[in-house]
């Protein structure tokens, strides 16, 4: 079925479990997480530890619904966190992203999985009835082209969903926060703290992070202004990770000390929306015609 969605002049060739559609381009983003979520140890305690618990599982089903007999495109997908926790029976499920290791492991959870740049997807326009972007804006790159590739996705009426992506203002560490967000480095490769265990693994995991940093990372501005010209309704809802579906509600939620402490050093409240770490994007296609987003290969100037 992936065959009746894909550009016409778009070709798949099968590598391994999953399919290549080939990547034009090599940055050092793209190599990053290739080496990264590639290694499949890595991948591994990545999908059995990250976006794994009831509050993220009541939040994605309150803002995208259940993804039985729906067309969904999982941009970014990694080893396939988000179905792992969702569950369903898509009618179609597709994951792209730029790790080998990753989409063998998505395929052997029910994805088709497509190694391909989140930017430039060989499929057609307005084909996916959820399009999703999980923890992987902050990955790459060009943050709005992916999300632009994303819009371009989705079917009247769909919806894309974003979630997890750092909320610049609340990770604009000043002063000692900042000395202590550094220092946090050398702490959790003493302790061998999650994905911090070996000089390796963390010297890689830091360079996947190209827009994790002090100062950068995503606002609702940025959702706004990049999607709203495309077409669609936008709700942007700012939260910490330990809350569910009460995030489209407006709670924020709970943030754990160190976060705290980290916004109270640099000036900020802790419990104000702009101190939440993350922001969930849900935006919704219009039904009315809108002009067709050509598919971001198509918008490329040669050379």
């Amino acid at each position: 079925m992936i065959g009746d969605i894909l550009l016409p002049d778009a070709s798949l060739k099968r590598s391994g479990n999953y399919f290549e559609s080939g990547l034009e381009r090599k940055t050092d983003a793209i190599t990053a997480n290739a080496t990264y979520f590639g290694n499949m140890q890595w991948a591994q305690e990545y999908l059995d530890f990250c976006h794994r618990d009831a509050h993220f599982k009541s939040r994605w089903l309150a803002a995208a619904g259940d993804w039985t007999d729906k067309v969904v495109i999982d941009l970014g997908c990694g080893p396939g966190n988000i179905f792992a926790t969702l569950g369903g029976k898509p009618r179609l499920l597709i994951g792209v992203d730029v790790a080998p290791g990753s989409l063998e492991l998505a395929a052997k959870l029910g994805y088709t999985a497509v190694l391909a740049d989140a930017a430039y997807t060989p499929f057609r326009s307005q084909v996916a009835d959820i399009v999703a972007i999980n923890a992987s804006l902050h990955h790459c790159d060009d943050m709005a082209a992916v999300l632009r590739e994303g819009a371009r996705l989705v079917k009247p009426h769909g919806v894309l969903v974003t979630d997890h992506d750092p909320q610049l203002t609340a990770w604009d560490y000043k002063g000692l926060a900042r000395l202590m967000w550094d220092a946090r480095l050398w702490i959790y490769r003493a302790i061998g703290h999650g994905f911090h265990k070996t000089g390796s693994q963390q010297s890689w995991g830091l360079r996947t992070e190209v827009h994790h940093q002090p100062g950068d990372g995503v606002t609702k501005e940025f959702f706004h202004s990049t999607l709203e010209p495309l077409g669609f309704e936008v709700r942007v809802y700012p939260h910490n990770h330990q809350i569910g579906a009460d995030a489209l509600r407006g709670v924020v939620g709970p943030a754990q000390w160190k976060y705290r402490l980290g916004n109270v050093l640099s000036g900020r409240r802790p419990s104000s929306p702009t101190s939440a770490l993350s922001l969930m994007c849900v935006a919704r296609r219009r039904g009315d015609p809108v002009s067709a987003v050509p598919a971001a290969s198509e918008q490329r100037t040669p050379g």
